[in-house]
């Protein structure tokens, strides 16, 4: 029989008070759980870190993916899943903080299960449920996704990991060398979210999965920009996590690339859009970058999407002309047509007038012939 997630006492080891709570029941309301599973999931924070606008992230949008990511792995009874309360996930982020490797992991998962499991009158997969388990918790250990679980983090990019620690892992994933040649890639003022889509035709789409960041699909209609900068900003002040060193305040550099606190029209567009709700509003207050922090040098891990995705913003050409008034990334090109534009409309508009004058001489000179004399009687 599948495992029901009421009677999840029934298969596991009991926790501690508060551990104990179904993964089914939300953590958004419950500060002490969320502290817990925070210093589970990413570690302790440096206190000597400067917080993103003085404060700390509330993490809001975090724990509704959290809620979200349990919930869905825990669909058809959760019988595709080995793990039932936050209790567990908090044991294994802790095991995946202190290094362990992926057998490892799934021995430990294994030891949840009791008796009365592997005596069901079904036999499930217990590979699946072990492997699905671990990767539920580096999931939201990171939110980035692992394996091939359908029902998992938003988005196609993916990390495989069947041996060696997480750290390894995503280590190798976001230290892959940049081999795209940057000597003319220029990330100018004009090079923000909005003109993505304004300008290069661009459709953002926001993603919690963090390996898509950036990423172009869909022949380069659209890309993807991970929106969690509280997130990134609780990443960034933990002392010990898993996210190589850097990655986090890099990632959150992109953001202020494209979305500088610094221009409200930014912020305006950001809170008109129809998705605004459920998007980490943060992602608009990162701040501005100087002049030398815009050269495509200082960004490691982000470079090469970068460069993919600024040739796609340049090679694009305008469309319509709101796209035309809007782009002006080639001063000569932008005034070149504006004028072709304003004479051609001139010629049209003097060509019209000079018509209409001819015509309204023809009715005159009509109108004359008619008010004449009329014909000539004998005498």
């Amino acid at each position: 029989m599948p495992i029901s997630t009421d009677t999840a006492e029934m298969h596991y080891r009991a926790g501690e008070p508060r551990e104990d709570t179904s993964l089914l029941e939300s953590p958004t309301r419950d500060p002490a759980l969320q502290a817990c599973l925070g210093d589970a999931l990413w570690g302790s924070r440096d206190d000597s870190c400067q917080t993103l606008n003085g404060v700390v992230g509330a993490l809001e949008h975090y724990w509704g993916f959290y809620t979200r990511e349990c919930r869905n792995g825990l669909y058809d009874g959760g019988r595709h899943l080995a793990l039932r309360q936050h209790g567990d996930v908090m044991e294994i982020a802790a095991r995946i903080r202190c290094h362990a490797d992926r057998k490892e992991l799934r021995e430990l998962v294994r030891t949840k299960l009791t008796a009365a499991y592997h005596a069901g009158e079904e036999q499930l997969d217990e590979d699946e449920l072990l492997d699905k388990s671990v990767d539920l918790v580096a999931s939201l250990m990171l939110m980035t996704r692992f394996g091939s679980n359908p029902y998992g983090i938003s988005g196609h990019g993916e990390i495989q990991w069947s041996k060696g620690s997480l750290g390894d892992v995503i280590g190798r994933f976001f230290g892959e060398g940049n081999v795209l040649v940057t000597e003319t890639v220029k990330l100018e003022k004009m090079f923000t979210g909005p003109n993505l889509g304004r300008i290069g035709g661009l459709r953002i789409v926001w993603t919690d999965n963090l390996a898509d960041h950036l990423r172009l699909s869909d022949d380069d209609q659209h890309v993807y920009i991970f929106h969690h900068a509280s997130f990134l900003e609780r990443q960034r002040q933990s002392c010990d996590g898993i996210l190589p060193p850097g990655l986090a305040e890099e990632t959150m550099q992109t953001l202020t690339l494209l979305f500088p606190s610094s221009d409200r029209k930014i912020r305006k567009w950001f809170l008109k859009l129809p998705e605004a709700s459920s998007l980490d509003r943060r992602v608009v207050q990162c701040g501005r970058l100087k002049a030398d922090h815009r050269k495509i040098d200082r960004f490691v891990f982000w470079r090469d999407r970068l460069v993919i995705l600024k040739q796609a913003f340049d090679e694009a050409q305008p469309k319509t002309l709101s796209q035309w008034w809007l782009d002006r990334r080639n001063a000569v090109q932008w005034y070149t047509f504006w004028v072709a534009l304003m004479v051609l409309v001139l010629t049209v508009v003097f060509g019209l007038i000079q018509c209409i004058e001819g015509g309204l001489q023809v009715y005159a000179s009509f109108q004359q012939m008619g008010e004449g004399p009329g014909p000539l009687h004998g005498r």
